[in-house]
Formats: structure tokens, sequence, C-alpha cells
């Protein structure tokens, strides 16, 4: 069960890596202080180096954990050990640290590496206070924006309650963490500099399928640094890239977005994500035969056809599969539509969805609270456009497709997509052109964490300036680029072909 809280005790192999990444050109800390210390492996490797700290403090709220790490080190004489029995939330660490020696402070350690809605659902109540940790406003908090690591929580209090110790902060945690608390660093200006990430294999120390590093900072800097130079190991002497805050914003290779900078700023266009429906075993559909369609539960639907739409989703965009043999139902055509209407003009529909009403009952996002029955989201105007240029949200690799519309009805979405709408086929060309372009992919590239769960977001997107790019790429490469398009898009209709080569055509004499 404690793994499932995110609790992951640090292997001895793996603190010592980290105590010899760190003591490296004889850097030395008389002071020491771990805010979750577990069964005390880091202090064990603290007090087996050649030249431990003087005074050494600590704190655990897990009786098992505390018990453990207290009776290891009842013996100690040359190091002052004190351990307290606390949950770091409950603490103001100006108050609850009595430091008997002086001298340079480090902070180390290994927090959970779970976040507080997860902890919550578990049942466990080592939890912060609820708070609206970034100030978030509006539908951000209530679609999940304002769930948050435990880790970032710690680093943040760590940050601000022991300013003024100036300590040097060195704390296992996934790499996103160490993003999003950069970004928060500097949004709120908090006095930071000299950061690094250093990744680890967390799936050789801890069964843990992310990505994760240790990630050190200085705090209290007279001249504050929102960069963090990234090492692919903890023995790397030399980092393979920067990520930092320029322009405002959080980029991952800081040397590459300086050479194609000049693309950011604000889109003309306007990205949108796809369908939400957070029932697929009932709204989604495989085709059987003309006409026929089975849900995911292996039931055959009998619904009125022309709320059925073909479907697409991140691998069909990524690898280019655009003659999708998937449907989705479209119960509404905007956000808040009212659904009732159904009864009478999709009899068989309505009866259909009641009768699975128990899985749309079961939805738990509270964008669905309040809302018509059998709602969805991401639905608009912007849905029915007969021809899209759209890109998988899930993949490390961006690759922009024309979507085309299968048997004369608009192709939807599934919600890891995103995509602009079009009005005609040489619009999605000219665009598909320029997003693929390799000025532009670099751009995205520059900006985008691979590592992410979803690295391509509608901020990335939305910061791409179109009337830039346009003017930047010469003709003869568009057409180029629109001949290269045309030859590996798989098309599924000859009159597709026609349109596209109608296109090129268009191009050409423009």
């Amino acid at each position: 069960m404690k793994a499932e809280l995110g609790d992951f005790q640090t292997p001895p192999a793996l603190v010592t890596a980290i105590l010899k990444c760190l003591i490296i050109n004889g850097k030395y800390w008389e002071r020491v202080f771990e805010p979750t210390c577990g069964k005390g492996n880091f202090i064990s490797g603290l007090l087996a180096l050649d030249k431990p700290p003087k005074e050494i403090q600590a704190i655990e709220f897990d009786t098992e954990h505390f018990k453990t790490a207290r009776n290891l080190f009842e013996n100690t004489s040359s190091t002052r050990f004190f351990i307290q029995q606390a949950k770091i939330f409950d603490l103001d660490l100006r108050q609850s640290l009595k430091w008997n020696q002086k001298g340079n402070l480090l902070v180390i350690g290994n927090p959970p590496w779970i976040t507080n809605s997860q902890l919550g659902s578990l049942g466990s109540n080592n939890l912060p206070v609820k708070t609206n940790l970034k100030g978030l406003k509006g539908i951000e908090a209530l679609t999940g924006k304002s769930n948050f690591d435990i880790t970032e929580y710690i680093w943040i209090k760590l940050i601000k309650e022991l300013f003024f110790e100036k300590p040097t902060i060195a704390l296992l945690c996934k790499t996103s963490v160490a993003r999003n608390l950069l970004k928060f660093a500097f949004d709120k200006q908090l006095q930071i500099s000299n950061a690094s990430i250093r990744l680890i294999d967390a799936k050789k120390w801890f069964k843990a399928s992310v990505s994760a590093c240790l990630f050190c900072l200085d705090v209290d800097s007279d001249k504050p640094s929102y960069k963090a130079d990234v090492y692919p190991n903890l023995s790397a002497t030399e980092p393979e890239s920067t990520i930092g805050i320029i322009d405002n914003k959080l980029v991952a290779d800081v040397k590459a977005y300086k050479k194609s900078a000049f693309l950011n700023g604000s889109s003309s266009l306007i990205w949108r994500q796809g369908l939400k429906h957070d029932a697929a075993s009932v709204m989604e559909l495989n085709y059987v035969s003309e006409g026929v369609f089975q849900n995911k539960l292996k039931e055959i639907v009998n619904v009125e056809d022309n709320y059925i739409y073909p479907l697409l989703k991140s691998t069909d965009l990524f690898h280019g599969k655009i003659d999708s043999r998937r449907g989705v139902i479209v119960t509404q055509k905007k956000i808040g539509q009212d659904t009732y209407s159904l009864q009478q003009t999709a009899p068989r529909l309505w009866q259909y969805l009641t009768t699975h009403s128990d899985k749309f009952n079961q939805r738990k996002s509270s964008i669905y609270k309040n809302k018509p029955p059998f709602s969805i989201f991401g639905i608009g105007d912007y849905s029915f456009c007969i021809y899209k240029v759209a890109i998988s949200g899930l993949h490390k690799q961006p690759r922009f497709r024309v979507v085309y519309p299968i048997n004369s009805r608009p192709v939807m979405l599934d919600d890891t997509c995103y995509f602009v709408g079009c009005h005609s086929i040489e619009e999605a060309i000219l665009l598909s052109c320029l997003f693929n372009s390799e000025i532009c992919l670099n751009f995205i590239r520059s900006i985008t964490f691979i590592d992410a769960k979803r690295p391509i977001t509608k901020n990335i997107l939305q910061s791409i300036n179109i009337k830039t790019l346009l003017d930047y790429i010469p003709q003869n490469q568009l057409i180029n680029q629109a001949n290269y398009e045309y030859r590996r898009t798989k098309l599924n209709s000859e009159k597709t072909k026609l349109e596209w080569l109608s296109a090129l055509e268009l191009l050409s004499a423009s």
C-alpha cells in the first residue's frame, strides 16, 4: 500500500550515487534536513561519508518508518541527530527546526510521488490543507489543473520557509514536478539559482514508469535564474540541454528555441480539442458492415445514422490512418445544448443512451455537473468543419495531418487530439504545409517536453505566429512541402485525390 501512496524508499545504492554527485568538487554541508525521511536511507548514507554533517534533522509521519529511522541512530555520536514524527504540512519550518550548529544547509530527500487528489482518493490523511496552490481561476481549477504533486507543495514550502537559511535543496521527483516548480518560481519571483536536473532510471530504482530526476537548486540568490541544466544521469559532467524561462514561457531547449523564437507569438487561428465524453464503451463504435456498428460492450447499436460520425484518435493521426473504421455518437452541436429533444428527433438513440445511463452517471468530472443528460464537451460549429488540420497530443514527434470527410461526413477527433477547422481543402493543405515545415517543427520541439503525458498542448499550438511563419517560408518551399504531403497522405477516394491535385495547382499558380 505504501508504494500506492507514492512512498518509494530510496535504495542505498541510489543514495550513494546521489551523495557522490552532490559532494563533487569538495562541497560540504554542516547541516542537513530531510523533510520526509522514510526508513532513513539518506541519513545512513550521510553518516557513512568520510566527512559526515555535524547535525541532521528529519521529519517522518508514518509510525513504522519513524521507529525504523529513529532506531538506526540511537548510537550516533559524531553527528547530532534529531527526528520528529509529524506531517511536514503541519509544521512551520521557520519555528520547528532548532539548530545547534551553524553553517551551510542541505535539504535532501525523496518526498511522495503522488498527487493530492490521488492521496485523498486512497484515504490518506497525510495531506496539506486543501488550497488552490497556484491561484488558478474558473474552469482551470475545475478541470484538474489545481491538482498538484505532493512534492510540488513540499518544494514550495521549503523554499519559502527556509529562505533565510539559504539552503541547497536536492530532492528526487518527477521531471514534470521540476519543470512545474521552475515555472512557479518564475511566476512568483522566488529567489532561486543554479538549478539542475539529473535524470534517473525510475524503472530500475523504483519500478515506476515515469520520468524522474534529482532536482537541485540554491535558494536566496542576488541574481535569481530560472534555467536548469539537464544531465542524462547522476555521473554526467556535461548537460545535454538547458530548460528555462524565455519570453515568459518554459522552453525545453533554450539553445534551439533561440533559433526559432521569432515564431513565438499568438496564433490568429483557434486550436480546438476533440470530443470529450468519458463514456467510451457506449459512445465509441466500431464499423461492422454498411450501416452496422458495434459498441465496446459488443452490442450491435441501432440508432439514427445522422448522429454517428467518423472518429479519429491520436494514433490514427500520428500514423496517417485517416480512413477510420470507428464512429462516435454526437448528442449535441454545442456545449450545453438541450438533449431532451432527442426523445422526439432520435427516439432509438434516446432509448439506447437511457439504457446505458449508468455509464454516464459514473462520470466523475465536474464539467458534467448540472448539464443535460448525455452531455459532451469539445463540441461546437468548428467540430463540423468538413476539412481540418489536426495533430496528436500524445506523441513525442509533431505530425500535422489534413483530415477530410469520410463518406461525406465531417470527421470527429477525440480529446487527445487538437485541430483547426478549415473552409476548403486548399486552406487545409496550406496550413498543413506551414505547420509541417522544418522551422515550425523545430520551434515546436524546442518548447515540447517529450516525457510529458501530453507532449503537445493547446498552449504550444496557440503560440505559433501563423503570419510570421507564412512570411518566412518561400512559395516554392510550400509547393514542395505540399507535394510531399500529398504523397504521404493515405487518400480514401478518387474525389479526395482530385481535390488535392487541384489545391496543389492553385498553390503553384498563386
